[in-house]
Order: C-alpha cells, then structure tokens, then sequence
C-alpha cells in the first residue's frame, strides 16, 4: 500500500500539475503527503560569497521556498489530506539536491518528481534526476513530464519487463497501481544485453502468472529489439496503449565520483510523454 508520499517542489511552470499528482495519488490511497523544497546549493557557499551576498541569496530562497509551501498546502487542505511542508534551507557542501531528496525518500513509499525542462531556467529538476534517485534512495520515483496534464494517474499502465533484478524490483513497489489498474500491459523486451534463458520457455508467462497471483490481469506483448532503441519503442508502446503511467527499472552504474545511468534510462527520462514508475 501507499501510506506515505513525497513530492519534491521547485519553481516552475507545471509546479501545480505536479502537486495536483502527488495530492490525487494521496487522497485514492487514504496516504500521508510530504511536500519539500531543496535551497539552491550555492546559497550554503559562505566561504565562497560575501556576508550580504550570501543573506541575499539565503533570503530569496526562503521567499521561494514559503510561495511553493503555500501553493502545496491550498491544495492538501482543498482536499482535507494528512500533509506537512519541509524546506531544506542549508545543505552541506558535498550535498546535492538528489543527496538530499534520497535521504528523505528513504522513508517514504513514493517520491513524485519533475521532468527536467531545458526551457525552464528556474528549476532546480537535474537531469536525469529521477533515475539518480531511484539509485540513490532504493525507493520508487515517479517522475512527472513537465508538459502533463494531471489527470489520475494508473489507470492505464504499460511495464517494461526484461527479467532484470531492476525490473522486478520496479514492479513490485508499483503493485499499489497496478492492483487499481483498469488496463496493465506487458511489455516484454528481449534482443538487449539478456540471455535467452532470462525470460524462460514463453517469455514474460512466469510475471504474467505472478502478477496474476497479486489479482493484476496483464495483456502481454513482445518487443523484439534489434535496431530501435529500446527507449522510442517503450514510449511509443505507451502512446499506443493510450497508457498514462510507465513502469520500468533504472539502471545505473557508478563512474569515478559520479552516477552514469543506462541508455534506455535515460533516453525514457528524456523523451516521456506520460509519468513514469522508476525503481532500482
């Protein structure tokens, strides 16, 4: 079950889409709602701006950081949810904005965060972020197209299934959705980086019969990949379920000191048109 939601805030212009997300996901499971905004890095800087130049900054975050509470609260108290607003206003230098997201998602049962927008210069969405989260917190993430429209969210759900530890991991924290789904599609992808074996004698039945046990019906369809990117195939897929909700596995691997994740990964978080379910 869903009991505890977190959704991450920063200024822009689907905030409200966002928050309206996560408040619906909240209400259909009788959940707790967590709003939180992140200051801006710099502003924890000292050693590296003047006095003044540093409360300026520090200031203007706080001013944000109190217009997304507001708009976050008329929307939990609009709907009578069990909510509360944190705003992380000083960060550790070695910190970034997914350090610290991972560490409160770690008790929640869901992060809800944004697409990265290259139009919006406001935002603080990194790329790839929910990808790094699903990594970096071993929770769910759900993240949001900058460009959706927020209407509920599940009804109609394509997983992307290739037998993988990430995949399997991905449909289990969705089984919450998938239990109220009205339609769960199965999309069963093989010709990438998997043995044959991986999938058994009739590739996607032992989900298929799984998922069935937890009281999910799946319509199941095999994407044979040789030349398109696994990535276009899922999300065009998706367009033709009519889907609004994407589930799959992050893949990622560290490099040196950073985070590099998976083409198919990426390309999803790139390209998505609908909300996508995320889990490493």
């Amino acid at each position: 079950m869903l009991k505890d939601v977190l959704v991450y805030l920063e200024e822009g212009h689907n905030t409200n889409e966002r928050i309206g997300v996560a408040a619906e996901l909240a209400e259909r499971f009788s959940a707790h709602l967590t709003g939180i905004a992140v200051s801006e890095p710099m502003a924890a800087r000292a050693e590296f701006l003047p006095p003044e130049a540093l409360e300026g900054y520090r200031r203007s975050w706080q001013v944000r950081n109190a217009r997304l509470g507001e708009a976050f609260r008329a929307e939990t108290d609009r709907r009578g949810l069990s909510a509360e607003w944190r705003a992380v206003e000083d960060m550790r230098l070695d910190l970034s904005v997914a350090d610290i997201l991972a560490r409160h998602a770690r008790y929640a049962d869901l992060l809800v965060v944004g697409q990265y927008d290259p139009d919006e210069p406001h935002g603080l969405v990194p790329d790839d972020l929910a990808g790094h989260l699903a990594v970096l917190a071993g929770r769910p993430v759900l993240a949001v197209p900058y460009a959706w429209q927020p209407v509920p969210v599940g009804r109609r759900v394509v997983i992307a299934w290739n037998a993988g530890r990430e995949a399997a991991r991905a449909v289990a924290d969705a089984l919450p959705l998938l239990r109220e789904a009205e339609v769960v599609h199965l999309a069963v992808v093989e010709g990438h980086d998997r043995r044959r074996g991986d999938h058994g004698e009739l590739p996607g039945a032992d989900i298929a019969t799984h998922l069935a046990r937890h009281g999910v019906a799946v319509e199941a369809d095999r994407l044979v990949m040789r030349d398109v990117p696994v990535a276009d195939a899922l999300l065009s897929l998706t367009a033709e379920q009519g889907a609004d909700l994407l589930v799959m596995g992050a893949y990622g691997r560290p490099r040196l000191r950073e985070l590099v994740m998976g083409g198919t990964t990426r390309g999803v978080l790139e390209q998505m048109t609908v909300p996508v379910l995320m889990a490493h």
